[in-house]
């Protein structure tokens, strides 16, 4: 397909974005600028094909991202080879970027694009997302952490005043891809989605410490039948190292092995 094809009339379909539809993919969405922007140099250390739809998807042309500017606001995109493709992005009030990095969809969009140029060439010159759509569909085996054995998660928060306030946090499950934390409703009101949590130490029983960054991704309120109430907070591992990985998982592996074993021996 040229990539100066318009896609238009009752023949054809208009493309469908995940980015659009927030209300079922919201747990993907990044709203931490230090996640964007990760994702945004693995696209230009990749040299990632991306394409970038617009007229409400009718139109879009093939591009990829060179660098970012020094203050990390900004992006320089190279041009489309369609000069007209290139002049009509530059009019469109709504355009969405979509790449593949690894396997896994990202998606973003923004109001518009203005002309610059890059080592004496022609190029768009873009703003960072707020927001960015990174469609990973890996599901990992959450385990609910034992109540005889119980692992407290270790952190730092700040009040609305900027005052630091340390916290130990019971861990209500935890998996290869981050862990779900219980709070009081006082405790989660210092949590916003998309917020990062520095230096997370949660003592792994018959491991040994884990030392992490996390990411909030969800806050729900559970109430007990007992009529108590807390928040879990679903957090995910930023960049989180093979070895430490490899923690994790083996503390998975044992104790529901050790489960498994107990349930066994009252069969």
């Amino acid at each position: 397909m040229d990539e100066n094809e318009t896609q238009a009339g009752p023949e054809h379909s208009l493309p469908q974005f995940e980015l659009e539809q927030s209300d079922q993919y919201s747990q993907f969405l990044l709203y931490s600028k230090s996640e964007i922007l990760a994702v945004l140099r693995t696209m230009i250390q990749r040299g990632a094909m991306i394409t970038v739809h617009f007229d409400q998807g009718r139109s879009f042309l093939l591009t990829s991202m060179i660098t970012l500017s020094a203050d990390n606001r900004e992006f320089i995109l190279d041009v489309g080879s369609n000069e007209e493709m290139n002049a009509r992005a530059l009019l469109a009030k709504k355009l969405i970027f979509t790449t593949i990095i690894d396997k896994v969809k990202v998606q973003f969009s923004l109001n518009k694009l203005l002309p610059t140029q890059n080592d004496g060439r022609a190029a768009f010159l873009g703003k960072v997302p707020e927001t960015l759509l990174r469609l990973q569909r890996r599901e990992y085996f959450r385990l609910s952490t034992p109540i005889a054995n119980p692992v407290t998660l270790n952190t730092t928060l700040y009040r609305e005043d900027g005052s630091a306030l340390l916290v130990a946090l019971p861990l209500l499950d935890v998996s290869g891809g981050g862990v779900g934390l219980t709070a009081t409703p006082d405790q989660a009101r210092l949590f916003q989605r998309g917020d990062t949590l520095a230096d997370c130490k949660m003592m792994l029983p018959d491991e040994g410490l884990l030392v992490t960054t996390l990411c909030v991704r969800n806050l729900f309120d559970v109430t007990t039948r007992s009529g108590a109430r807390f928040v879990r907070v679903g957090c995910e591992y930023v960049s989180l190292p093979p070895a430490r990985l490899n923690m994790v998982q083996r503390y998975i592996t044992r104790v529901e092995r050790e489960r498994k074993a107990r349930l066994s021996g009252l069969a």
